[in-house]
């Protein structure tokens, strides 16, 4: 789970990362502040299978397009990161991040429970 970007409305990812954990999965939260390169260098370094972001600052086309740019140049093989993103994203929105390589997008109204379900069935 990381932060991207200067955003510093943190509830929202750290609910969803306590969520996660307390439904037993393992959940690395990198914190405040990443960049797109620290959070791809840690999913790497860590050998996750899911990338998690929670964007509040209306920057997540930017941010979304950069993480997915750099998964595909530093990771080959067959190792794929499930690439999700949460925030109050507008619906207008979701067709572009997918297209750009997100998996799923999850809206700040979304359930523990439907993450979950997305992850599992995913990875």
């Amino acid at each position: 789970m990381a932060k991207p970007g200067l955003d510093s409305h943190e509830m929202g990812a750290v609910i969803v990362a306590k969520g996660l954990r307390d439904a037993g999965m393992e959940v690395v939260y990198t914190g405040l502040f990443q960049s797109p390169g620290q959070i791809v260098s840690a999913a790497i370094q860590e050998d996750v299978d899911v990338i998690g972001t929670s964007i509040y600052s209306g920057a997540h086309l930017i941010l979304m397009r950069k993480i997915s740019e750099l998964i595909k140049e530093r990771v080959s093989g067959d190792k794929k990161f499930l690439l999700i993103v949460g925030g109050p994203i507008p619906p207008a929105d979701i067709p572009k991040l997918k297209g750009m390589g997100v998996d799923e997008v999850f809206s700040s109204r979304s359930k523990i429970e439907d993450m979950v379900k997305f992850i599992e069935e995913h990875t």
